[in-house]
């Protein structure tokens, strides 16, 4: 199965309600006051944010009213467009080696399995991996990234149980530099965002990477379940003030019928998505690409 069915897939129950609702729209409304009024309800029923959503009919109307088209298709098209702009918001960054990745998120959203697909993408790449078990507090964390590194055939560095995180990052570091390693992917505890001394463990974990590997390219990543609908804005929000993330990886869409709330994270908040999961098999994750989501969805 190729990347866009396997997209398409997992987008299936966003699709299938935004599809249907479009239609229902279009068989009883001619495009006008009401049309508006109402496709704005159906966008944020995908959890497409109020503000995004109003800003994409808005400049639906004036566009449609400007080109003095009222064709089906047309409109179609034309809101596609207008929402792979919001996503193209947010840029999305290269991928530069050697690179160090930091998955960071609230617990139960697919960080250590995200780790285990990461790296297997990379080795796919050609390139060498080692990761970080640094997620020490969670019973039995190691162990199951063990298996996933193992699943992958990339190194593990991992420590005991209730060990320090940072210690852990650091001795990664270290192995990845005495070995010329590619990539690093650090997998950490989940934590509530409302966490202060939670996420100010991430900093320092920040600051590891930093100051060991200075010339690295280091990507802080936050998982988001996409079941986790526009809640989502406020993880976001957090842990981009104490991190400073460079992008989103999504995890669980084949679960969710609002996968529009990523269109809002990019437009509003500047945060792109770098990788989404389309499945549970180690190869299920691939590059985001936001014409093939938007063609997901529509």
């Amino acid at each position: 199965m190729g990347l866009f069915s396997k997209l398409k897939n997992a987008l299936k129950k966003t699709r299938e309600g935004l599809s249907s609702a479009l239609s229902n729209l279009f068989s009883k409304n001619k495009i006008g006051d009401e049309f508006y009024e109402e496709l704005e309800e159906i966008l944020i029923g995908a959890d497409i944010s109020v503000t995004t959503a109003g800003e994409v009919v808005e400049e639906l109307r004036a566009e449609a009213k400007h080109e003095k088209l009222k064709d089906k298709q047309f409109v179609t098209d034309l809101l596609k467009d207008i929402l792979e702009e919001k996503l193209n918001e947010a840029e999305i960054p290269e991928i530069k080696y050697p690179a160090v990745i930091m998955l960071v998120g609230v617990n139960g959203v697919g960080k250590t399995t995200t780790v285990g697909k990461l790296a297997n993408y990379f080795l796919k790449q050609g390139k060498s991996v080692t990761v970080a078990a640094a997620d020490t507090f969670r019973a039995a964390a190691a162990d199951q990234l063990t298996v996933w590194a193992e699943r992958a055939k990339v190194r593990i560095v991992k420590h005991e149980e209730g060990s320090d995180p940072s210690a852990v990052v650091y001795d990664a570091l270290t192995s990845a530099k005495a070995k010329g390693t590619d990539v690093v992917i650090i997998d950490t505890a989940g934590r509530l965002h409302v966490k202060a001394h939670l996420m100010e463990e991430l900093k320092k974990m920040s600051r590891v990477v930093e100051r060991e590997m200075p010339a690295a390219n280091f990507y802080k990543l936050l998982i988001l379940d996409a079941t986790t609908g526009n809640n989502a804005a406020s993880q976001a929000e957090i842990f981009d003030e104490a991190v400073e993330l460079d992008g989103i990886v999504l995890t669980k869409l084949d679960s969710s019928a609002k996968g529009g709330f990523v269109i809002s994270l990019c437009g509003e908040l500047g945060i792109p998505v770098l990788f989404t999961g389309v499945g549970e098999k180690i190869d299920d994750i691939e590059l985001f690409d936001p014409e093939e989501f938007i063609e997901g969805i529509l």
